[in-house]
């Protein structure tokens, strides 16, 4: 696409040019890129002296712009859920004097096009369509693959465009057929916003050692994870002092945990002290404050995978949400090393190489001579990953391909400290001020991503560690942590409770002999026959053979450990209570074999 290029400056009174200011109409055919956000881009569109549809990614954007005064003479209608075609159909007979001004979702768009055709009216002649955010077409199409409904539509229209601070590449060949256009904005001017990059293995004692230093005035804090925020708001203990704002199906989550404080919409009014925000609120909002606030984007590469943000364009989107300005713009973050780098020419090698394979079981599939094939070629290819780049009628959605490329590029950059510093520091809206701050207590996370080649016994000695750590300490971040080192091995932190870490060490983590100890132990405590029980069958397990003269050796054992009379029964006998035996022989001599247990 060809690029042509706007210069914007700042006024004496430090006050930016709106965009109309530069470029009263936005051509057809045309991606506007803003570089940056509130510049009037959609105000222009909805003052324009033309019909206009303006598809919005999110309903708050299109209720604030009908709800703002700035537009109450603009003859604005919202068009999302709910909205039905015959009042669509109302408002454009309503409007025969009046430019027409339509707010929809991508998702209603199909609404407005029936109100059209009830009417008679060529849509594709009369409006110019603008898609708003448009970056959001490739950010979201994964979990909501409608929002990409209104393409075919889209280019069969005279007028239309796309605009976005943050927009991301196209690669549906439509663009390039019709010739687009991008118009990349020049601000003549140093529009770098400072930012601090938190890196930590710890993300909630980070963030509340900071919270801690925050002043008294409201803070927000955009972490796309309801579940990630209902957590945070449980440990800091701010339950009470906190609003959330996300989708309503993350209010309704919310309320079932007795959690009041949720909202579909954003209202000014219900602010608290700490304001939590989900990706719903991450793009076209128009926060107007009378105050400064700071604010934070929380990410937790290991709990919420969905919360990583794309420096390029989600951080940059947060940050131009406060219209009058920010105190501070902070990023707490994880890594993970697991994450893969690859570059875009990578990542597309990678898709043409499934697309490669899809077609050729397709292949096989449509010429199966047998349902048992037929059903297997189809088991493949559902769970293929080229699959997910399709649409419902089985054609390319190249949005889709754009998605993937762009989430595993993204992933990327949270590969280390280093290369997420580095990603922040080549974004020209930032200046970044990064910082690495590893907890002890941190590595908890790496030992829930060990592979399967890593001894058990370091990790064992890894919690060991930081039991004795938390040794005494009962706040609740330790409290917390220590609940995860149980759902990470509950075995040695039951250990640790009972027999403590000298004991375990001269045990060398060895799980039979501090099963045992912790056996002998209660036994010793309670004096409860059941530990008899439980020693016999921590040495001696089903479906296996022991010789006779081993099974009286470690009879004797028993006898010993656990301070009892040795009673000189017979292996059988011995034995019998406790498994179903059988006579047979090992290496070549008698030996009982224990098919199953008894108790």
């Amino acid at each position: 696409m060809n690029t042509t290029y706007i210069n914007i400056e700042k006024e004496q009174n430090g006050k930016i040019q709106y965009l109309t200011e530069v470029l009263p109409q936005i051509p057809t055919n045309t991606i506007l890129y803003k570089k940056l956000t509130g510049l009037g881009a959609t105000y222009g569109e909805l003052k324009a002296d033309r019909n206009s549809i303006i598809l919005e990614p999110n309903v708050p954007v299109i209720k604030g712009k009908c709800k703002d005064p700035k537009h109450t003479d603009d003859n604005l209608f919202g068009v999302y859920e709910n909205v039905t075609v015959e009042r669509i159909v109302k408002y454009l007979q309503a409007s025969k004097d009046k430019h027409i001004k339509l707010l929809s979702t991508p998702e209603s768009f199909s609404k407005i096009k029936s109100a059209f055709d009830e009417l008679d009216m060529d849509i594709y002649s009369t409006c110019y369509l603008l898609f708003d955010e448009c970056h959001k077409i490739v950010k979201d199409v994964d979990y909501r693959e409608d929002i990409t409904l209104p393409f075919d539509d889209f280019f069969m229209f005279e007028n239309k465009g796309l605009v976005s601070a943050t927009p991301l590449d196209f690669t549906d060949p439509r663009f390039f057929k019709q010739r687009f256009q991008i118009m990349e904005v020049q601000p003549m001017f140093d529009y770098a916003q400072p930012i601090n990059i938190y890196h930590t293995n710890n993300v909630l004692q980070k963030l509340k050692e900071r919270l801690d230093r925050t002043g008294s005035s409201s803070i927000f804090l955009f972490i796309n994870s309801t579940e990630t925020i209902y957590s945070i708001m449980q440990k800091l203990d701010i339950l009470e002092q906190s609003t959330v704002f996300c989708a309503s199906n993350s209010v309704t989550s919310l309320k079932d945990k007795k959690f009041t404080n949720a909202y579909s919409d954003w209202d000014a009014g219900k602010m608290k002290r700490f304001n939590f925000l989900t990706s719903r609120f991450f793009n076209a909002l128009d926060i107007e404050l009378d105050f400064l606030p700071e604010v934070f984007i929380v990410t937790d590469t290991t709990m919420a995978s969905q919360s990583m943000v794309d420096p390029f364009t989600d951080t940059i989107q947060i940050i131009g949400r406060f219209r009058n300005g920010i105190a501070s713009a902070n990023h707490i973050t994880n890594t993970d090393y697991n994450f893969s780098v690859r570059s875009k020419a990578q990542l597309q090698y990678m898709i043409g190489v499934f697309e490669q394979v899809y077609g050729m079981m397709k292949t096989y599939y449509d010429n199966a001579t047998t349902d048992e094939a037929r059903d297997a070629y189809k088991a493949i290819l559902d769970t293929h990953p080229f699959k997910f780049m399709l649409n419902r009628n089985g054609e390319k959605n190249w949005f889709k391909i754009d998605n993937y490329i762009t989430d595993a590029i993204v992933q990327g950059y949270y590969n280390s400290f280093d290369m997420l510093a580095k990603t922040y520091r080549q974004c020209k809206s930032f200046k970044a001020s990064c910082e690495s701050q590893i907890y002890p207590l941190g590595d908890l996370e790496r030992l829930k991503r060990e592979n399967k080649s890593a001894s058990i016994k370091a990790k064992r000695k890894e919690i060991v560690k930081q039991l004795e750590m938390l040794k005494g300490d009962e706040t609740s971040i330790a409290m917390e942590h220590k609940r995860e080192l149980i759902r990470t091995d509950a075995f040695i932190v039951e250990a640790y409770e009972e027999l403590g870490r000298e004991k375990i060490e001269e045990l060398n983590y060895s799980q039979s002999k501090i099963r045992e100890a912790m056996i002998l132990k209660r036994y010793n405590e309670k004096r409860k026959g059941s530990e008899f029980v439980e020693m016999v069958k921590n040495r001696f397990k089903a479906g296996q053979a022991y010789e006779l003269s081993d099974i009286n050796k470690i009879r004797d054992e028993i006898y010993a450990l656990m301070n009892m009379p040795f009673i000189k029964k017979k292996p059988k006998d011995f034995l019998g209570s406790f498994f179903q035996i059988k006579d047979c022989y090992k290496n070549r001599q008698r030996a009982l074999f224990l098919e199953y247990e008894k108790l």
